[in-house]
């Protein structure tokens, strides 16, 4: 059979896995091995222990090298094993980007245990979520962390009337209950788990109001961490403020410099002023990711071409969206940005490299990455013409298995595809252009509307730093397209003569339109910066009582 759905032997979860054909196909093109992802973590770190290991923090600064962190995640491992942690155990951690965030995962994964990070924004609800869907066994947290305050929002879960009936213990950072963990003596050798089992579930909110834990194995993951690092250029360390406990900076910072025996530098908040300090100081690279992360430090007053534009002479763009305006204000500055596109449940879907033209990988999205393959179906359940738009549905080595929801799992294959939710276009050379998700299409009076397309005209009015366009009740029409702004540097809201007449300008039908603007300070986001819009929709029905 080309795929299997069948359930996970220790879990209990839904999941659909490559047939024997495929998987030896994975096999012999050296996608998959038979390495756990505590064993690849355990070379990396080993090669390059002498690589600096870097926290930009004001309450818990940290400065050491790869090896010491390495010795810390054995202690912490030592310590994990004697309460009973190993294969077939979940352990979570909510911390900041902290050294011990990365001891606890690495630590881990040693165990052969499946490790889940949480965002440490998250508040109770999301927290007690994750922590009962996935039946954790131990967490690791802090007492507080900016506006969360870990240890009430704890004990407020454990009060109510289902507690947390699987949490077995809980290890706070800066008190004697994590301290008492780390053994003086750590292990030496690796616990071996079933390649096959889950290494790691990521929690996503995506651009949704429901989190979904997304489940990868070992093969999957470390899949993932060798392409990845097959595609992205050799470059000067980059500085990294995505939170390690998501999907982009767990990857970003945790994984993909150990794979590549390089240095790894963090920082516990994006502060644009800050992170381009720190550039300045340790010759430091940053901006890569969502485009906020980049035109934040672009937008900065500190921002000094001279001194950071060498630094971060190629950037590259993905998970969210990249506006074409974005690439071209960047190259105007002597920045060549590159796109990619893939998600939390399949990491790398297409993507391009700086040997590709600016035109090819600044204004679409890549082609797809060696293993990994592409459909765009219809409403239909057929397959696109190239030029046309359908929806995107994948496969690769470094997709994940399934949810923790097995209802969610089902839903979200079909014969063993990936359907991602978003739409595209596909050349007739393979490119791929993304233009919308299927849930941020506009339908007014029945005609669809591209948020995106309306989005690339309006980024370039004067004083814009960003634009989302979103779906508006209306009473006739059903829905009708709404813009909201963030500007730079407190400059003039555009209003809706303004916009209506750059649209008309560049030739967009009427009736795409937004009919209604509005500011904001900045947007809700997701922990990898994408805006999400179901709340922008959500203000919107509040507001007109719908």
């Amino acid at each position: 059979m080309e795929n299997l759905l069948d359930v996970d032997p220790t879990f209990g979860w839904s999941r659909i896995r490559p047939g024997a054909q495929r998987r030896a196909s994975y096999m012999q093109a050296g996608y998959w091995n038979d390495d756990t992802l505590g064993e690849l973590l355990a070379r990396g770190l080993k090669r390059a222990s002498a690589e600096t290991f870097d926290i930009r923090s004001e309450r818990r600064p940290y400065r050491g090298s790869l090896g010491t962190v390495d010795a810390m995640a054995r202690s912490l491992a030592a310590g994990m094993a004697k309460r009973g942690i190993g294969p077939g155990s979940i352990v979570a951690f909510q911390l900041p980007n902290w050294v011990e965030a990365a001891a606890t995962f690495y630590a881990t994964c040693y165990l052969g245990a499946t490790v889940v990070p949480i965002v440490h924004f998250y508040g109770a609800k999301e927290v007690g979520y994750i922590l009962r869907k996935t039946r954790v066994r131990a967490l690791i947290t802090t007492d507080h962390f900016g506006a969360q305050n870990f240890l009430a929002n704890l004990a407020s879960l454990q009060s109510e009337a289902d507690g947390l009936p699987d949490l077995e213990w809980v290890a706070v950072v800066g008190e004697p209950s994590f301290d008492v963990l780390c053994e003086r003596e750590g292990i030496t050798e690796i616990v071996i788990a079933d390649p096959d089992s889950p290494a790691l579930i990521a929690y996503t909110s995506g651009t949704t109001s429901d989190p979904k834990g997304v489940v990868h194995s070992h093969r999957t993951i470390g899949a993932e961490i060798r392409q990845l690092g097959a595609i992205q250029p050799a470059a000067r360390p980059m500085l990294t403020g995505a939170p390690v406990g998501h999907g982009i900076g767990m990857l970003a910072a945790l994984l993909l410099p150990v794979w590549r025996g390089g240095a790894i530098h963090l920082i516990d908040g994006w502060d644009p002023g800050k992170v381009l300090a720190a550039m300045a100081v340790d010759g430091l690279s940053a901006g890569q990711g969502a485009t906020v992360f980049l035109t934040s430090l672009l937008d900065h007053a500190d921002f000094d071409l001279a001194v950071h534009g060498p630094l971060m002479a190629t950037i590259g763009l993905g998970g969210a969206a990249v506006p074409v305006a974005v690439c071209e204000r960047a190259r105007g500055l002597g920045i060549e940005c590159s796109r990619s596109y893939g998600s939390t449940e399949h990491p790398s879907i297409t993507g391009s490299t700086f040997a590709d033209s600016w035109e090819r990988r600044c204004t679409s999205d890549g082609v797809a990455l060696p293993g990994a393959e592409i459909r765009l179906v219809g409403d239909q359940g057929a397959d696109v013409a190239p030029g046309n738009a359908g929806e995107i549905w994948s496969r690769g080595p470094d997709c994940f298995w399934g949810y923790t929801d097995s209802a969610s799992t089902e839903a979200a294959f079909t014969d063993g595809w990936f359907r991602t939710g978003d739409v595209g276009v596909l050349n007739d050379a393979g490119w791929l252009s993304i233009t919308d998700r299927t849930k941020d299409i506009i339908i007014r009076g029945g005609e669809n509307i591209s948020a995106q397309e309306v989005e690339e005209i309006l980024m370039r009015l004067p004083g814009v730093a960003e634009c989302a366009v979103v779906a508006a009740p209306d009473v006739r029409l059903g829905e009708h397209a709404a813009a909201f702004f963030r500007m730079l540097n407190n400059a003039e809201q555009p209003d809706l003569a303004t916009v209506s007449s750059a649209l008309e300008k560049a030739g967009l039908a009427k009736q795409k339109w937004p009919e209604e603007t509005h500011g904001v300070p900045d947007f809700p986001r997701t922990p990898s910066g994408k805006v999400q819009k179901f709340v922008l929709r959500q203000r919107l029905r509040e507001a007109s009582g719908s």
